[in-house]
């Protein structure tokens, strides 16, 4: 078994543009005879790795902490591809990856609408990808709304650069925050099992 963390680090990670970055600030430290060192953080919930909840673009979808597990633990397909995902592209990842439910993009990859609806019309859970968004960088909210509108869970931002093209086993279970639009995680796959 072999894992392979595909999370981005989180105070120094991309963000969507226009989006606070993370800020650690250590405000209890042992060599300042503090008992422990503790450190405070100020974050997006959509910084670096993360996933989105429907209510990111649906005023009345589900928050992160109303959603289940399950879409963020199991079998996944990385696909490698670069540019514009087309609807042709899309079918061609779900063929590749054999029933899989969930796909991880690898590559600077933008799904456009035309592809969001052929996943949305599929069976999978879950779709990641490298960027910080799914869609477009300058009009993401037509694919969110296709996607998160069929519950297909997003796993935005994640770090593919070392994984080959195949299937492995995902963990990007977010953490829990009540009320949240989305939330950051820890992901990452295995391999070998």
């Amino acid at each position: 078994m072999r894992l392979i963390d595909i999370s981005q680090e989180v105070f120094n990670c991309n963000v969507f543009p226009g989006d606070p970055q993370p800020v650690g600030k250590r405000v209890m430290k042992i060599s300042d005879g503090d008992i422990c060192n503790l450190t405070e953080i100020a974050m997006c919930a959509h910084n670096g790795t993360h996933v989105d909840a429907p209510f990111h673009f649906i005023d009345d979808g589900k928050k992160i902490d109303e959603m289940g597990l399950e879409p963020y633990v199991g079998e996944c397909y990385v696909a490698q591809h670069d540019g514009d995902v087309t609807s042709e592209d899309a079918s061609l990842i779900l063929k590749k990856s054999e029933g899989s439910k969930r796909i991880l993009i690898k590559g600077k990859a933008t799904v456009t609408l035309d592809a969001a609806k052929v996943f949305a019309d599929s069976d999978i859970v879950l779709i990641g990808n490298e960027s910080q968004t799914v869609g477009p960088e300058d009009a993401p909210k037509d694919v969110h709304l296709v996607l998160l509108g069929k519950g297909i869970t997003l796993l935005e931002g994640i770090v593919l650069e070392k994984v080959d093209e195949g299937k492995y086993f995902l963990s990007a279970v977010p953490l829990n925050l009540g009320g949240s639009d989305g939330a950051p995680c820890r992901a990452y796959l295995i391999a070998d099992l």
